[in-house]
């Protein structure tokens, strides 16, 4: 009898702990509870109670508002409320910890509990984060932007640092986070963490050209130091600089510009720190009533929040803006209510020689690849893996002899390469050689709205340029995954004697542009996709044994043809399809009035309209144009009922569509378009 009761006072004693336990932590505020270790508690009923709470403050753009207290009750009417508001992008932010806790909540949970939602959740919220980044690298305070300050590039409360830190998280394919990202997720993280370093380092403040530390925030155009809230002027700042330099100390085998900058800034906290200098504060109920600085050589080093860009002078302000160079000066709602000094540069000044040490280390012992030289330079490798010559397409390319002698070839093994690819005008004869179409793809997002720097945005979102002569790009799959948004290149040819041989183009509105007056290009064995306007520009290119697929009601082509050139778009032996929503395509109309678009011996599907050709409200375009076709089949071959202005071939007119003919000419090396390698 005495073991039994026992055993009841151990379980009732287990219950009242785990009672007690699960209070304290709902006492906790909620970036505690997202930043404690407690598998015990994250294996809770009180904890996915909690995280309903989560995925209910979550908005569908799959970011989070700050300042919420998430782990409180919620009233049946807060719920609904919550629910309603699911679609509302209003106040969703970085700011604050906001997004990044909750999603580090998540996982927490879901290592614990494998709810699926917890993963859903986390990775809308990874989305959020790479969709809110500027083309320059930055984020802005909230995302969707809001008008005013919160626009700057926002280093302010460790914003920025926290967003690259997750993905870098992601990027590494670390085990921090237990919710695992897709290979595409995982290298759109790692663009999006280059991009982001690149921004951390060309917003370091030059002081009499001397590199120093950053400000809370950055103009997002400029790169210059911003204003935000009155009293948050543009300065040098030692809080928001500190978090900044830890994230560029934690990148493995770091490029020389960041460790400039890491350089530059420790001698700049090591110059302005401020010693025999304390801190008292006079609590009253757990609230500081005031503040007072007080000499003490005893005093552990300080740094000011904000300092004189010119000369490092510390000053305070009150709401009026007006800067004082005494904490005394202001008043007290300000004082007491902000903080206005800072000890966190202690932890990079700790870390730094430690870091030095791993640096040289890591020079000593790091492989011949990254930015080096490759073995041969007329044939390079590239794999994500380490095991080419270097890890990204645009590297072999920034590596490659400009004007070659003879031919380089950059062979790709498969992987998913998240990034924009420029092949300029200075490198030509490369030769861009993936292992496999369906496997080794290159993949970017950009589209006019995103680019937004007017009319001609269009021309600066292809994920693939070609600016150089003479290039050969086969076995690859190059897409644009923006979506249905507009304008989105996936890859644009402003280039002459270009071939693109067996390859997959994948986009929707302006999925393929082949541009240049004069220019001549050969598209072989492709797939060709998209919605409107998928196939344009000036140049004359020749698509032979081809799969045009329309994903949409809308047009195949819109040739600019100059008038000078015989010869446009040209289709042989292609194969016309469609999706299910595409059931009312045309062949083409004119970008611009002297078009010139043929389709011969093509097999058109019965997604083709009847008319075949629209004129653009052009009325002049239907003289200036030459709409043709010669010999084609299908059910959406149908020559009798064509646009009036359009033509059917002869036979004799036929012949003058040849490769030699069309892509030949005393202009263009004999045979270009004959070899594909």
């Amino acid at each position: 009898m005495n073991n039994f009761f026992k055993i009841i006072a151990a379980l009732f004693l287990g219950l009242v702990s785990t009672i007690n336990l699960q209070a304290q932590v709902l006492d906790k505020s909620w970036s505690s509870i997202t930043s404690m270790n407690n598998d015990a508690w994250y294996a809770s009923a009180e904890a996915k109670t909690v995280a309903e709470n989560v995925l209910l403050y979550q908005r569908n753009i799959g970011g989070w508002p700050k300042n919420i207290q998430i782990q409180k009750p919620l009233s049946d009417a807060q719920k609904k409320e919550l629910q309603a508001l699911k679609s509302s992008t209003e106040g969703c932010t970085t700011d604050n910890n906001a997004t990044t806790q909750e999603m580090l909540f998540l996982s927490k949970i879901y290592k614990q509990q494998p709810d699926e939602r917890y993963k859903n959740a986390f990775l809308m919220g990874l989305d959020y984060l790479l969709a809110a980044q500027y083309a320059n690298g930055g984020w802005p305070q909230f995302y969707p932007l809001k008008k005013g300050y919160y626009t700057h590039i926002t280093y302010n409360d460790d914003s920025m640092a926290r967003i690259l830190m997750v993905l870098k998280e992601i990027k590494d394919k670390t085990d921090f986070y237990s919710i695992k990202s897709s290979d595409e997720i995982v290298a759109k993280a790692k663009i999006a963490f280059d991009k982001g370093i690149d921004c951390i380092i060309k917003t370091q403040y030059k002081q009499n050209g001397v590199l120093t530390a950053w400000c809370a925030q950055h103009d997002e155009t400029t790169l210059l130091p911003a204003k935000a809230r009155a009293y948050e002027l543009p300065s040098l700042s030692g809080k928001e600089s500190a978090k900044i330099v830890l994230l560029l100390m934690s990148i493995e085998n770091p490029s020389k510009e960041v460790i400039t900058a890491v350089e530059a800034a420790v001698a700049w906290f090591e110059k302005v720190k401020i010693t025999g200098l304390r801190e008292d504060r006079v609590l009253k109920d757990g609230k500081i009533t005031d503040k007072k600085m007080v000499a003490d050589t005893a005093a552990p080093d300080l740094w000011a929040r904000f300092m004189e860009l010119d000369d490092n002078k510390p000053f305070f302000c009150d709401r009026d803006g007006v800067k004082k160079y005494s904490l005394s000066e202001i008043g007290d709602e300000r004082r007491n209510g902000y903080s206005w000094y800072t000890n966190e540069p202690k932890e990079v000044l700790k870390a730094y020689d430690k870091w030095k040490k791993k640096l040289s280390t890591e020079i000593k012992s790091a492989p011949k690849t990254g930015m080096k030289a490759p073995k041969d330079e007329y044939n390079i490798i590239v794999a994500q893996d380490g095991s080419g010559d270097y890890g990204s397409i645009q590297e072999a390319i920034y590596n490659s002899p400009a004007f070659p002698y003879q031919r380089v070839t950059i062979t790709v093994k498969n992987g998913i390469y998240h990034e924009k690819v420029r092949i300029p005008e200075w490198n030509t004869k490369i030769s861009l050689i993936g292992e496999s179409k369906e496997k080794t793809i290159i993949t970017f997002d950009d589209y006019f709205g995103k680019i937004n720097l007017g009319r001609n945005s269009t021309f600066l979102t292809p994920t693939v340029l070609v600016e150089g002569n003479d290039c050969k790009i086969s076995n690859l799959t190059i897409q644009n995954t923006a979506g249905p948004v507009g304008q989105a290149v996936a890859l644009s040819v402003e280039a002459d004697r270009v071939v693109v041989s067996n390859c997959i183009l994948l986009g929707n509105q302006d999925t393929l542009y082949v541009s240049g007056e004069g220019f001549k290009q050969y598209y072989k064995d492709c797939f060709i996709e998209g919605t409107v306007d998928f196939i344009f520009g000036s140049a004359t290119a020749v698509f032979e044994n081809c799969h045009i697929h329309a994903k949409s009601n809308a047009y195949l082509t819109a040739a600019s043809t100059p008038e000078s050139s015989k010869y446009g778009f040209v289709f042989m032996n292609c194969k016309l399809t469609a999706g299910e929503k595409a059931t009312e395509v045309y062949l083409g109309r004119p970008w611009r009035i002297n078009a010139k678009t043929v389709y011969l011996n093509c097999e058109m599907g019965k997604h083709i309209r009847k008319e075949g050709w629209d004129n653009w409200s052009k009325a002049e375009a239907e003289k200036a144009s030459f709409y043709a076709e010669y010999n084609c089949s299908g059910p959406g071959f149908q020559p009798e009922s064509r646009a009036a202005w359009s033509h059917q071939l002869t036979k004799t007119e036929a012949k003058e569509y040849t490769l030699d003919k069309i892509l030949g000419g005393t202009n263009s090396k004999l045979n270009w378009y004959s070899n594909f390698k």
